[in-house]
């Protein structure tokens, strides 16, 4: 008995992860509509979205999937490439493993890089595409973190950062280390962080932290492996949203008070995927589904529902 026991618990393990050590969970009927979730990185995970998010997602009659990307989080593998290559492979396997024909894809932050080219090279396999406080202008986002920063510092009269700031500037703009030295800045500067608070948003937040344990794995050297792998490192995919409109549907939520995007980058994105098509949310910032989850929620059902 004892050993049918450990079989099946095996056999959920393998189901779970999927090929190639993935891990990946689902949530929500098979037979609903499916949604993959992308998470940010490289070095990230998908435990925020998964502990805070999925289920009350798949409570709306969605199929949920989450998974972290190999060598990232939970699917540790020391020989992954983390090529955009590499992350299309994997997502083609989580088609086959969980028989989905087509999908509705949530990119967050890097993976709506990984999300809108993927959309792209196999269009057939997407129903929509949601860009949920994406990167959309690598460069862009690193040239509006920079500047916003040293005026802060000018005010302050922070000399010890504006030299920071200096030296990131004279780093090679396709290196690992100028990507990390941009977004440890925006960190600093609370670029990431809601700005008020809510009951709610404060309440998921410490179920999180309650849950995570020793989940939360972050593999601090992928961006180091991705940057050594792939030939596109700092890209801008203005032009492949717009010809991805044309194929599929493709919708923008964003955090008003996501400080690493200005303005007039988040008014483009609305005129690149279309009034209807985009949501800017007041009292959020990058990690959205946490921050106004309702909000969140109400806008992926009125997509999707339709």
């Amino acid at each position: 008995m004892k050993q049918i026991i450990l079989s099946f618990l095996l056999l959920t393990t393998l189901l779970l992860s999927g090929q190639n050590n993935i891990y990946s969970k689902t949530f929500g009927e098979s037979k609903d509509k499916a949604i993959i979730f992308i998470h940010g990185g490289p070095s990230g995970n998908s435990t925020l979205f998964e502990y805070t998010t999925a289920k009350t997602i798949a409570e709306k009659g969605f199929y949920v999937i989450v998974y972290d990307r190999r060598g990232e989080g939970r699917s540790i593998d020391s020989s992954a490439k983390l090529t955009y290559q590499e992350y299309f492979d994997d997502l083609n396997n989580l088609y086959k493993t969980y028989d989905i024909e087509k999908a509705n894809i949530i990119g967050h932050s890097f993976g709506g890089l990984i999300a809108t080219l993927f959309s792209e090279k196999y269009s057939q396999k997407v129903e929509s595409l949601i860009l949920a406080g994406a990167l959309f202008s690598q460069q862009e986002t690193y040239d509006h973190i920079l500047k916003s920063v040293s005026k802060i510092c000018i005010s302050k009269d922070d000399a010890l950062t504006l030299n920071k700031i200096k030296e990131i500037k004279s780093l090679d703009k396709n290196s690992a280390e100028y990507r990390k030295s941009c977004f440890e800045l925006a960190s600093e500067s609370n670029y990431f962080k809601m700005p008020k608070p809510t009951t709610e948003s404060e309440i998921l937040r410490q179920a999180y932290e309650n849950n995570i344990l020793d989940k939360n794995i972050r593999n601090q050297i992928a961006p180091m492996i991705f940057y050594k792998n792939e030939s596109l490192k700092n890209i801008d995919v203005k032009s492949n949203l717009r010809k991805l409109k044309k194929q599929l549907k493709v919708y923008a939520i964003y955090g008003k008070e996501d400080k690493i995007f200005n303005e007039s980058h988040l008014k483009e994105m609305r005129k690149i995927v279309g009034k209807n098509q985009f949501v800017l949310i007041d009292n959020c910032s990058h990690y959205l589904f946490v921050d106004q989850q309702e909000i969140f929620i109400n806008s992926l059902v009125n997509w999707l529902k339709k």
